[in-house]
């Protein structure tokens, strides 16, 4: 009972649709009518601009780690990392946003920072070093994931490593149209760094 209580309050937070908040309360726009009709990060990013991009991206990553969190604060014994999934679930598919959500990065990037900071800056720093050489945010996203699940292996947090893994996957999978436009050449690039 306890577990899914939880894992209710964590995809609930997880449906928080922060892109849409944003883009609505602030700039009178509805940012899944514009660019890549995503309501994560990049495409608030790319259709508001630098200032609402960061309080977007800030958002998912905020609420994966208040998922995670939650058994610490009301001092449940249940896994943090499994309660954290839910939050990820919420914010691809939000109750509050016609179940069409962003596409797990972030939030999946909260969870692990509220679990294992240390990973959580391996993360930032490998997607940052794949953005810089590539200019990719989606090829970043992805190659993050996997240098997340190399660090867990040689600390040796088998049960990070399984989380991680799931979360990459779920990365992979909402980036298949992003893999195509890739391999074809017309994925849109950064022109900031």
């Amino acid at each position: 009972m306890e577990y899914a209580l939880y894992i209710l309050i964590a995809y609930l937070l997880g449906s928080i649709p922060s892109g849409l908040i944003v883009g609505k309360i602030g700039y009178g726009t509805d940012i899944r009518e514009h660019g890549s009709g995503n309501l994560g990060g990049t495409n608030t990013f790319r259709v508001l601009g630098f200032k609402a991009g960061m309080i977007v991206t800030t958002a998912d990553i905020l609420k994966g780690t208040a998922a995670a969190a939650i058994p610490y604060f009301v001092g449940a014994e249940v896994i943090p990392l499994v309660i954290g999934i839910f939050a990820v679930v919420g914010h691809m598919y939000p109750i509050f946003a016609g179940f069409k959500g962003g596409k797990a990065v972030a939030t999946s990037g909260g969870v692990i920072l509220g679990v294992n900071p240390i990973i959580f800056v391996v993360l930032l720093l490998s997607f940052f070093i794949v953005l810089y050489l590539s200019k990719y945010v989606s090829l970043s996203s992805m190659v993050a994931g996997l240098f997340g699940i190399i660090a867990t292996l040689i600390v040796k947090d088998y049960g990070l490593t399984i989380i991680i893994s799931l979360f990459t996957l779920f990365v992979i999978y909402r980036h298949r149209a992003n893999i195509k436009r890739i391999l074809n050449k017309t994925e849109p690039k950064i022109t900031w760094m």
